[in-house]
């Protein structure tokens, strides 16, 4: 368990602001200082919050913009003997994302499957 501060003999002590925690109008200055930067912290948090609700019942798409990858390229590729890393750096993404095309084109049915049925 943390001890406080105060109980460990540790005392803060800035000359630019005049602020002594050893002294009772120091810590009460001080308390104030982290009171006021608490309040606005969560008026921060509050107003970007808020921010992106307005943007959400805008229609607004937020976070990392998705990237396009033609899965046939990758099928393609792969067919003709390159490594993973190569067909990613080809087409200009990381591996993970050639992955996860790569992934996609199993669950597309293929010609054939569909005709035998």
């Amino acid at each position: 368990m943390a001890l406080p501060i105060v109980r460990l003999g540790i005392e803060f002590i800035s000359l630019h602001e005049g602020v002594d925690t050893s002294t009772p109008n120091g810590r009460l200055v001080f308390g104030i200082f982290a009171s006021i930067a608490e309040f606005e912290r969560e008026l921060i948090r509050d107003r970007v919050k808020s921010g992106i609700a307005s943007a959400r019942s805008k229609g607004k798409r937020l976070g990392r913009p998705r990237v396009s990858v033609g899965a046939v390229r990758i099928a393609f590729l792969r067919a003709s003997g390159a490594s993973w890393p190569t067909i990613a750096r080809e087409l200009g993404v990381s591996v993970g994302t050639v992955y996860q095309a790569a992934r996609s084109l199993s669950k597309i049915p293929s010609d054939s499957a569909s005709a035998s049925d």
